[in-house]
């Protein structure tokens, strides 16, 4: 059985939204930290909605915040623990997603995620074993787990990879490594460089996601 996610949910009215934008938060964080974004973003994308889940767990490591699964090499769990953890979130946000697309009375090709370190890495895990596929996935500060499991993808939506280049957290070379195994499995990947970033979102990030999202997403 999955677990409710909660949600805050900005932007276009209700029944009136052409797409979705769903921000998937990092660990420690909840889904206010990221909801924020809808701001600049909303005057951009008018007929965009915008939803921005708590992950499903307290976080081990953070207790104030939520996580999406255990991460060993901070709290000490086991790796297939980790693991379990991870299957079960994405469990939990493939039923958060199916629920709002029937809310909304939307398609999964008008869908985009956009996830930020641990939101990155499970949105990665989910955009390509979703079908049909949706719009697209930006995956900012992130890491491709399991690379070799890029078989198990059943769909190859684009992705947009953004990282800073002093990020100290989620180190800048995993940028190149998920780009470099997500082209070789077949996907159309964009990525852009945060200059002198951390582990963060600088402006000219978030530029380019406001980009893609207004080449991938339907008017």
């Amino acid at each position: 059985m999955t677990r409710n996610l909660n949600s805050a949910r900005m932007g276009a009215a209700y029944g009136k939204a052409t797409s979705m934008v769903v921000f998937v938060h990092g660990y420690g964080a909840n889904g206010d930290d990221l909801m924020g974004l809808s701001d600049p973003l909303a005057p951009h994308l008018p007929g965009t909605v915008f939803y921005s889940p708590d992950a499903p767990e307290p976080c081990n490591g953070a207790p104030m915040g939520r996580q999406w699964f255990p991460i060993p090499w901070i709290d000490g769990s086991s790796e297939a623990v980790a693991r379990a953890g991870l299957l079960a979130a994405a469990d939990d946000l493939n039923a958060f997603l199916d629920t709002k697309l029937a809310e909304e009375g939307l398609t999964p090709a008008a869908l985009v995620l956009v996830g930020f370190s641990q939101g990155a890495m499970i949105s990665l895990h989910v955009a390509p074993r979703r079908s049909p596929a949706m719009a697209g996935l930006v995956a900012i500060s992130g890491r491709l787990l399991a690379p070799e499991l890029l078989g198990e993808a059943v769909v190859k939506p684009p992705v947009m990879l953004i990282h800073g280049d002093q990020d100290p957290v989620v180190p800048f070379a995993d940028m190149g490594l998920a780009g470099d195994a997500l082209v070789t499995a077949g996907f159309e990947v964009f990525g852009h460089v945060m200059k002198g970033t951390a582990h963060g979102i600088a402006p000219d990030g978030l530029q380019a996601t406001l980009a893609f999202l207004n080449d991938r997403l339907p008017k």
